[in-house]
């Protein structure tokens, strides 16, 4: 199905939020281009990923370490530790609604960021920045939300695409993060494709070894994008891999002239 074109622009570099040290930019589609819904799921399968209503791929001149990921709905299997985390969470209570900002929302953001990110530049937002960063404009974003009983206890902002979700923020209270409502989120996601009869989780992007983001590689089986192409990724050699290319591999970017 032709989508029609967009126009990208490259940013100039700035500090990388992965690694102290480093420096990055990204692609980024142009925002207020009127097409940009349209071509949204092909972006998506292009590796990039969605902030406010900004599309964007890192394109960092020396470093690769940031690789897109996504989950095959249909062969997805949870694993044991997963099996255990839907079963400790039985008695909370699931609800899908589409995004809007409320006071408890943003109470839970603020609280998680202060937690999760101290002193690091996002702990204090200001009274516009949830809607801003999270929900697009343009775009179709449900809230997942987790309750035990009338508290909220985590959320979970999700893109619907044609062909997939879109995992795009994550946020709990730091008294539940025992729960482990990262996770718990991640499986319902899958569930609610599955159910919607979508093909894929898109998860953003995978780092190796990195202590936040390696974590998605214990969802299996995993597609990473590689070279322009979607692949199952492999344990024994990717994490070997990106680890090189992230400490100054020249692995060569496949630009996205294929986007619509």
């Amino acid at each position: 199905m032709k989508t029609g074109t967009v126009r990208l622009f490259q940013t100039m570099e700035h500090p990388c939020g992965y690694y102290a040290g480093r420096s990055a930019r990204n692609l980024v589609i142009d925002p207020l281009d009127p097409g940009l819904p349209a071509v949204y799921q092909a972006a998506l399968d292009w590796g990039f990923r969605r902030a406010g209503g900004h599309v964007y791929r890192p394109n960092c001149q020396n470093c690769r370490a940031c690789v897109p990921c996504r989950i095959p709905v249909a062969r997805f299997q949870p694993r044991r530790a997963q099996r255990r985390c839907l079963t400790r969470n039985g008695d909370l209570q699931i609800n899908w609604r589409p995004a809007a900002a409320d006071a408890e929302a943003m109470a839970l953001y603020e609280r998680y960021l202060a937690w999760r990110h101290p002193g690091g530049g996002m702990d204090d937002p200001g009274p516009d920045e949830f809607e801003r960063f999270l929900i697009a404009p343009w775009g179709s974003t449900w809230f997942l939300e987790l309750r035990l009983g009338e508290e909220l206890i985590a959320l979970a902002v999700t893109d619907v695409g044609s062909q997939g979700l879109s995992a795009v923020y994550t946020f709990f209270s730091p008294d539940h993060a025992d729960r482990s409502p990262g996770v718990l989120c991640i499986l319902q996601q899958v569930e609610r494709a599955r159910m919607l009869g979508l093909r894929h989780l898109y998860l953003g992007y995978w780092l190796a070894g990195h202590e936040k983001m390696h974590y998605k590689s214990r969802f299996q089986p995993l597609e990473i994008l590689h070279q322009g192409h979607w692949r199952d990724y492999r344990p024994d050699t990717d994490a070997t891999t990106a680890v090189v290319s992230a400490n100054g591999g020249t692995d060569p970017v496949i630009a996205p002239a294929g986007l619509p």
